[in-house]
């Protein structure tokens, strides 16, 4: 997720969430400077043949859980133009996504993609067998994430609402208010408050909800098994499953945005460079070459009003 102001005031919107990062369940993307896009790990459903894509301003990558026999993913992209493309896993139909238009702001989950329309409703593709693409009456949504197998909108009003499965209570979020970002991972949710302060709701078996004594955040990210905060003075903090180092982030400096994979980190610094941890058997890591990368406040957008 990008880096902006606590702000009660945030959801005010001049523009919507656009992730110039993302991680997927074995592969990470990045959005250059220029509007081309850079992918590497895992690529065997061409999840990481993003090389052809231009003018993009937002990135997003499928996640999934952990389980042995999965791994399928897909990128997608959203253009100035407001439409959408996609690369990789295809096999519920959540690559396809050509004939959108006025899109404002993607994210993929388990075999789908949401987007969000500029006037705040939202569209789904893909696997929907739990309800997860059930999201046709969502209106004034200004944010949206999307889990294994649910999807959650933030709306203008500070509200969140969720959809799909909620077995572990990872869509019981009704009673969240002055939210200002959302993020979700396999099992849980979580949210961002104005005051800086961070909530979570779902499975919570490797204490990857454990957030309620975290202050001072600005960003919130979602894994598998873990949960990113990126701090206002540019540091991180993380908590949940830490198998693979993916929580190893309490060294980090002058990081202004922050996404998670499945079991990996990744971070964008002020100068466009990455770095990341955790699981790197894809080689979802090799980003230490990687410059360039926009900064989601370059003026390619504008992020939350900080005006009433």
């Amino acid at each position: 997720m990008y880096h902006t102001s606590p702000d009660k005031t945030a959801l005010k919107m001049k523009g919507w969430p656009k992730n110039t990062i993302a991680a997927g369940h074995r592969h990470s993307v990045g959005l250059l400077s220029d509007g081309t896009v850079i992918a590497v790990g895992d690529n065997k459903f061409s999840q990481c043949n993003v090389s052809g894509w231009r003018d993009m301003e937002s990135v997003a990558a499928g996640n999934v859980h952990r389980a042995t026999n999965t791994g399928n993913s897909h990128t997608i992209g959203l253009a100035s133009d407001g439409t959408v493309s996609a690369v990789g896993w295809n096999k519920h139909n959540q690559c396809d996504v050509n004939v959108w238009h006025g899109i404002v702001s993607i994210t993929a989950g388990w075999r789908r993609t949401v987007g969000l329309r500029s006037d705040g409703t939202v569209v789904a593709a893909g696997r929907t067998h739990e309800g997860q693409c059930d999201v046709g009456r969502w209106h004034d949504i200004v944010a949206i994430t999307a889990g294994d197998w649910h999807t959650v909108g933030l709306q203008s009003d500070g509200t969140v609402t969720g959809v799909g499965n909620n077995r572990y209570g990872q869509c019981n979020v009704s009673n969240w208010y002055d939210i200002v970002a959302i993020a979700a991972g396999y099992l849980h949710t979580g949210g961002l408050i104005s005051d800086g302060t961070v909530t979570a709701a779902g499975w919570n078996k490797h204490q990857q909800c454990d957030v309620s004594n975290w202050r001072g955040i600005t960003a919130i990210a979602a894994g598998s098994y873990h949960t990113i905060g990126l701090k206002s003075d540019g540091t991180v903090t993380a908590a949940g499953s830490n198998e693979h180092g993916q929580c190893n982030v309490c060294s980090w400096r002058d990081i202004v945005a922050v996404a998670a994979g499945s079991a990996h980190t990744l971070g964008l610094k002020s100068d466009g460079t990455m770095i990341a941890v955790g699981d790197n058997a894809y080689g979802q890591c090799d980003i230490n070459g990687w410059s360039g990368i926009q900064l989601p406040f370059d003026g390619r957008y504008n992020s939350f009003s900080e005006e009433l």
